[in-house]
């Protein structure tokens, strides 16, 4: 079913949009359980992989273990609980491939648009192929459509403009596009920003540099977790790898959860202890302690996680330090902040954070109505109300994103094999005026403001609420109710 330049191939049961973590997840799920099906996967890049072959930068990682971000269905069993991006990437490949998912997947498509006909039951898909002996745009047919393109633009990242950029000497460079070329051995280098990626540039980067600078406008909640879960290590000394992996996976499950419980229930307490923690860790003196301080409470926003407290030591040893203030202006020489410190540097590196784009950009017509993701509510985390045959992935906010993406992944297939069942060509979530609407998202993170009208509603009861929470998520999408009244089928 190979697309060509001069019309429509033959019509998929299900195309995948995306390669990365949730894409490929969702492929192995439906080869498993549905093996019958006509699946294929699109991917703009030239390679799988998603954020983890976009991203290049320094000591690029996860934020999640690999114990839950890993996949249900092929347990992580490496070594490392927190594990860098190469060892990421490698895992999906040798999942792909393993799975036979691998040769599913037509590199160099990107999506531009996608025309669902009531008529045909049918989604018809336009893309752009980049390919040097047939450029044109192709169009696929899918009667199911499985959006698992992440949620933040691959081309562009948030970036806003300084005053006197243009006198800086120097290199400016943004970690979503991290320079090949670049080297930072014995240079001055300020990162301007506090989130996940500063988290893990400023470590990385003080190894060799002259000195790494962290600039914040605000702190965020860090804390220091080890590399190497001890429990993971004994369990697999003494059981075979997968059941060791599981119970990890749960282990970590329950502590996360019971510590984000505690952080909403008390969010005084638990900002002290991580204040402190984060303080004393660092040898900072009592009056650096609002270096540690954010405005927030605890998971308000995401926690920066420090692996075997790296971040720290370069702290500690000189070879890093943090600043807390915002900048008035580049110089010639570094930056000018808005007290008048002057930062020496030779290199700057934007860590401003990522532009969200639900669906990834891609534009979805229903009979030939625009659809508006943020004029849709959300079902299950899953469908959006009023769209028929299509599902998107999204993952939780407070733990790791394939935690949620793989129960999705398998409510898809019990939804797909429903339909065979009755044989039902569409299935579509009917909204639900009566029930209030809130944020897709309630974390209080900037790009997530940024993006409040771009996201997907949800409720706030029923199947239009994201719970947030595993355990129960669980047990609805693999037990729920199918034929719930929401839900409907013809």
């Amino acid at each position: 079913m190979e697309a060509t330049k001069t019309g429509t191939d033959a019509t998929l049961d299900v195309l995948i949009v995306g390669a990365g973590l949730s894409g490929i997840g969702a492929a192995c799920h439906i080869r498993q359980a549905l093996p019958e099906l006509q699946v294929a996967i699109v991917e703009a890049r030239h390679d799988l992989g998603g954020t983890w072959d976009l991203f290049r930068y320094p000591g690029v990682r996860s934020d999640s273990d690999m114990y839950t971000l890993g996949y249900r269905f092929r347990p992580w069993t490496g070594s490392r609980s927190i594990a860098d991006g190469a060892a990421i990437l490698a895992y999906l490949r040798e999942t792909a491939a393993s799975s036979g998912v691998d040769r599913l997947i037509r590199y160099g498509h990107r999506v531009l648009g996608a025309a669902w006909s009531s008529a045909d039951a049918c989604w018809t898909v336009r893309l752009d192929r980049d390919s040097a002996s047939s450029p044109e745009p192709v169009e696929l047919r899918a009667r199911f459509l499985y959006c698992c393109t992440g949620y933040f633009s691959y081309d562009a990242g948030h970036r806003p403009a300084f005053d006197g950029e243009a006198d800086f000497r120097g290199r400016v460079v943004h970690p979503q596009f991290w320079p090949a070329d670049l080297d930072c051995s014995g240079r001055r280098i300020v990162v301007i920003g506090s989130g996940a990626t500063a988290v893990t540039l400023v470590p990385a980067l003080a190894a060799t540099a002259a000195h790494v600078t962290m600039l914040q406008r605000s702190p965020s909640y860090l804390m220091s977790l080890p590399a190497n879960d001890g429990l993971a290590g004994w369990l697999q000394r003494v059981l075979p790898a997968s059941p060791a992996s599981t119970l990890v996976r749960w282990k970590n499950l329950a502590v996360g959860g019971a510590f984000y419980r505690a952080a909403r229930r008390w969010p005084g307490a638990v900002g002290r202890l991580l204040i402190g923690l984060a303080a004393k860790q660092s040898g900072a003196s009592t009056e650096a302690l609002r270096h540690f301080s954010p405005r927030y409470g605890p998971w308000d926003q995401r926690l920066c996680v420090v692996p075997d407290g790296d971040l720290f030591e370069a702290l500690r040893d000189g070879r890093a330090s943090i600043v807390t203030d915002s900048v008035d202006r580049f110089t010639s020489g570094g930056i000018r902040t808005a007290s008048g410190t002057e930062l020496e540097a030779d290199i700057v590196v934007v860590a401003t954070g990522l532009e969200i784009l639900p669906l990834g950009g891609i534009d979805v017509t229903v009979d030939g109505t625009a659809v508006r993701p943020g004029d849709t509510m959300v079902y299950k985390g899953a469908l959006l109300a009023g769209v028929p045959n299509l599902a998107l992935a999204f993952g939780y906010a407070n733990a790791s994103w394939t935690l949620r993406a793989d129960l999705t992944a398998a409510w898809v297939c019990r939804l797909l094999r429903h339909m065979a069942r009755r044989g039902a060509r569409v299935a579509i979530a009917e909204a639900d005026a009566g029930v209030p609407q809130r944020p897709f998202l309630t974390l209080t993170s900037g790009y997530v403001r940024r993006a409040d009208t771009l996201l997907p509603r949800q409720g706030t009861r029923g199947p239009w609420r994201l719970r947030q929470s595993y355990v129960q998520d669980a047990a609805a999408m693999r037990f729920g109710r199918l034929d719930d009244g929401v839900l409907r089928f013809r």
